[in-house]
């Protein structure tokens, strides 16, 4: 090589990461601060400083309302010294006004800023404490930029509003619009200026000596275009508590309850019926998979939920064969928007009411059952058993697209999502070498969670004097058998399922923890079970810190790859509580005791995921730096691990619990769990 091309190649390198810098990038989430009550939230820096800084703002539902929210004491920002809060709508920012203290050691002067995030609105309340023995004039200054860009253009690393921004002075404050949306400002005693899209909230203030000054301010968000609203915290939740010898346990309960209760959502639509957001910031609305999950493994704290849940579900269950939207008879939703959402540079284009999942009906009919055996009365159920059998006629007549007695996902539309499972990120379904799987793709997981539905539909229909249970018993008999002869693959250590079919029927290689999803559904047989179960134990899949995605012996495991590699705490703690419910218990712990080190490294708020480096390797657990926290399946997972510790689960008869009395349980007493109505205290 010459010189002269050294220099060209270097250059040419340069100049390629440089390119690659100054490209729009998905904001970091892990070293942020989230106040939320859904459908608002606000993102901050540690010390409460919104700066416009990646995710930082105060949004409300897919609306970034401000992006700036600047506080000043004296001309100068307070450092930064705590940060706490009683629960997941409420921070208390505390730092020290050193530029208007005296000059001895101690600091005698501080500043308590307390932001709470209500459904459709943010204040903050702004307490200046002095304990010299002279007051204290000053000035407090907040400074509100109106910015109104949509979700998608943040997750983009872009911004920008889709309508003109005014801000305009009122007689108490501002009002900011952007197109339908309006957002006013309402400040007490405050002198207010306007310059451009920004405010400019001012106070002359005295603090007397060994006294306080107190300011405070409020911005309301009126959006008429909005599909979801927030929804009022449950007072069951609210009175659970349990009590353990393991404090892990105990704390990230009490953490994941608050989160839910600040994540608990209804539609425009139908405003009685409480799901749970996704999670935040990037999923703060319905959607059919994660909504499921959450409700399903928190039916230990009651089947409400899970009820309203699934009417929300069904009320949007598709009707008609529509193309662009994946609807179809009988066919659960995936997500709901305000509008059409499009991801910038991804060329996916989702409509409002979006359909592209393959799992979530049959998910809904075990839901369903589910939710039936933990004491959801029979009221409840028969107005929803019409789309009990629309969604198993889905099943058959559509989820199963070429005839081949599978069910299978692949998009037609071109602007879709490729994958169509849980794992859904363009290359979560690869080859054991590393190269993707074309589709149509069947996953080993949905042929578990359709012959569940299958079998829990069967039942229901009989318990309710429904014609069909035999016909739907005799499909799941035959999907079992099919499904043994189609996906198992020999291996010297031992046969496993293939993680899903390509379009040419061949077996996908891959180890993944899709396979944990099969457990507890009733497809495979004790002794597939077991090879199963000493796959999900392995160093290769159990990092310490949960399950992997994928297994560490394959080409494309990666420890921060979104689905490739990484841990999913509601993920493991569905196998969890499968391993637990078919008497593998030694395997449970194991794996509950790695979700317990990762919500301690954690703070006690799990994240959407986080990385898969072993607990070998590091003595914390990696963030995966854009996951979204709180999230709602990875809260629930904390209810998930206590059901399994305690062996939770619903007796034969429905409403009845069972407890476990095992001694392995480490003397576990739980307050609140409801069951059929009734509220009982549980001690193990």
């Amino acid at each position: 090589m010459t010189a002269a091309t050294t220099m060209t190649d270097t250059t040419t390198e340069h100049e390629s990461t440089t390119a690659t810098m100054t490209q729009p990038l998905q904001p970091l989430l892990h070293d942020s601060v989230v106040v939320l009550t859904a459908p608002s939230q606000a993102w901050s820096a540690p010390d409460g400083r919104i700066d416009g800084h990646g995710i930082h703002g105060f949004y409300h539902s897919d609306l970034r309302v401000l992006d700036r929210v600047l506080l000043t004491i004296g001309g100068a920002e307070p450092e930064h010294i705590a940060t706490a809060g009683p629960d997941a709508a409420t921070a208390v920012f505390t730092g020290l006004a050193r530029g208007i203290d005296d000059r001895t050691a101690d600091p005698r002067v501080r500043v308590d800023r307390t932001r709470i995030v209500g459904a459709g609105s943010l204040e903050e309340r702004l307490v200046l404490r002095n304990a010299l023995g002279a007051p204290v004039r000053t000035t407090i200054e907040v400074a509100l930029h109106a910015d109104f860009s949509p979700m998608q253009q943040i997750k983009a690393g872009l911004t920008g509003s889709e309508h003109p921004v005014s801000v305009d002075a009122s007689a108490d404050g501002a009002v900011l619009r952007s197109g339908p949306i309006t957002a006013t400002v309402r400040v007490p005693r405050a002198h207010v200026t306007v310059d451009g899209d920004v405010s400019v909230l001012r106070w002359e203030v005295e603090a007397p000596a060994h006294g306080e000054a107190v300011v405070e301010w409020r911005i309301e968000v009126d959006d008429p275009t909005a599909v979801v609203a927030g929804a009022r915290p449950s007072e069951e939740w609210a009175a659970f508590e349990a009590r353990t010898d393991d404090s892990r346990l105990g704390s990230w309960l009490r953490q994941a309850v608050a989160d839910l209760q600040a994540l608990r959502m209804s539609t425009r639509e139908r405003p009685d019926d409480v799901f749970l957001a996704a999670g935040a910031p990037w999923f703060f609305t319905l959607f059919g998979r994660d909504s499921i999950w959450a409700a399903r493994l928190l039916l230990p704290l009651g089947h409400e939920l899970a009820a309203s849940t699934l009417r929300v579900l069904a009320h949007y269950q598709g009707t008609r064969v529509v193309p662009d939207t994946a609807e179809q008879p009988g066919k659960i939703m995936h997500e709901l928007r305000p509008g059409a959402l499009a991801i910038p540079g991804e060329g996916v284009v989702l409509p409002p009411l979006y359909y592209g999942t393959v799992d979530a009906t049959a998910l809904w009919v075990c839901l369903l059952h589910d939710a039936w055996r933990w004491g959801m009365p029979r009221h409840e159920i028969e107005p929803l058993l019409p789309n009990l059998e629309a969604a198993l006629a889905w099943m058959r007549d559509y989820g199963d697209s070429d005839d081949d007695g599978f069910l299978e996902y692949v998009d037609t539309t071109g602007h879709g999502l490729a994958n169509q499972g849980w794992k859904d990120s363009g290359d979560s379904i690869q080859w054991r070498d590393g190269s993707l799987a074309e589709g149509p793709i069947a996953l080993c997981e949905v042929q578990g969670y359709a012959y569940e539905a299958a079998i829990g539909g069967a039942e229901l229909l009989d318990a309710f004097d429904r014609p069909g249970g035999d016909q739907w018993r005799d499909w799941a008999a035959g999907l079992k058998q099919r499904f043994a002869d189609a996906f198992w693959i020999d291996d010297p250590a031992g046969a496993y399922p293939a993680v899903a079919l390509d379009a040419a029927k061949r077996r996908v290689d891959t180890v993944t923890s899709n396979i944990g999803h099969l457990l507890g559904t009733g497809i495979l047989n004790a002794d597939q079970a077991a090879l199963v179960v000493r796959r999900l134990v392995s160093p290769e899949l159990s990092s310490g810190y949960g399950l992997r995605t994928m297994s560490t012996d394959s080409a494309g495991y990666w420890p921060l790859s979104y689905h490739g590699g990484s841990v999913w705490a509601h993920d493991t703690a569905i196998v969890v509580r499968a391993l637990a419910d078919d008497g593998f218990r030694e395997e449970a712990a194991v794996l509950s005791d790695g979700l317990l080190a990762a919500a301690a490294g954690f703070g006690y708020r799990m994240p959407e995921l986080h990385a898969g480096d072993g607990a070998d390797e590091t003595t914390s657990p990696i963030p995966y730096p854009a996951a979204c926290r709180p999230q709602a399946w990875s809260a629930a997972a904390a209810v998930a691990v206590l059901g399994a510790r305690l062996g939770l689960r619903p007796g034969a008869a429905a409403g009845v619990l069972e407890v476990d009395a095992d001694p392995a349980t480490g003397g576990i007493r739980v307050c609140g769990l409801r069951f059929a109505g009734e509220s009982r205290d549980i001690t193990v």
